[in-house]
């Protein structure tokens, strides 16, 4: 999973919350294995958004203070 952008990653994760909410409201939720792998599925792209975010914003502040030496 490579996504240069956090936007990119935060579509995915709305999507599957999204997945959630209907799985849940239908009836779903009755069903472990496939709410396992939803749940799952949420906390791997959650941490993949984190992590996109703070990498964007450590770009960001790299590139508006400069190369760091010492």
């Amino acid at each position: 999973m490579q996504f240069d952008d956090p936007a990119d990653v935060r579509q995915r994760l709305d999507l599957l919350r999204t997945e959630h909410e209907l799985a849940i409201s239908i009836g779903l939720d009755a069903d472990p294995v496939y709410m396992a792998d939803l749940e799952r599925q949420l906390a791997t792209w959650e941490a993949a958004w984190i992590g996109a975010v703070v990498t964007e914003r450590a770009v960001m502040l790299g590139q508006a203070r400069g190369l760091q030496q010492g």
